[in-house]
């Protein structure tokens, strides 16, 4: 009767390269049946609402900085039928500064032909005398720019 040696000698099994995932589907099931039963008995945190009275103020109107095409300056509270108030440029930060209250918004509204040093100059200068929330307002249009065609 021949054997069935093979390979040189060797005994006729041969070595699995496979990872037996049995004991891991075992530890998985027993992990899932003690989640499954512990997760009624934990009990949920309570949240408190706030209430109508409590709810946070409106925030502030905006304070628009106006800056035309040939850079002059006019300032006016966002809030309808308000009127631009023309301003000299070194009159703009006591202008502001009178409207202003301790959370108010500033926003700069620029003409797109306005050179971006003007309006940094213009950004840099109510920042250093006092003004901590400070915008630049855009106009939204799809499609806009060289980046979206």
């Amino acid at each position: 009767m021949p054997s069935n040696r093979g390979y040189g000698g060797r005994s006729g099994r041969r070595l699995k390269n496979e990872i037996n995932v049995v004991p891991y589907i075992d530890v998985m099931l027993v992990l899932l049946v003690i989640f499954m039963v512990t997760a009624p008995m934990i009990t949920p945190g309570l949240i408190n609402l706030p209430s109508v009275g409590q709810a946070a103020e409106v925030p502030a109107t905006p304070i628009e900085v106006q800056i035309a095409e040939d850079g002059s300056l006019a300032v006016r509270r966002r809030e309808p039928g308000a009127e631009y108030e023309k301003t000299a440029s070194q009159d703009l930060i006591s202008k502001v500064q009178s409207m202003l209250t301790a959370d108010t918004p500033v926003v700069i509204a620029a003409d797109g032909k306005v050179p971006y040093e003007s309006v940094m100059k213009i950004m840099d200068e109510l920042r250093s005398n006092g003004v901590t929330r400070l915008g630049l307002l855009v106009n939204q249009q799809a499609n806009a720019g060289p980046l979206n065609k």
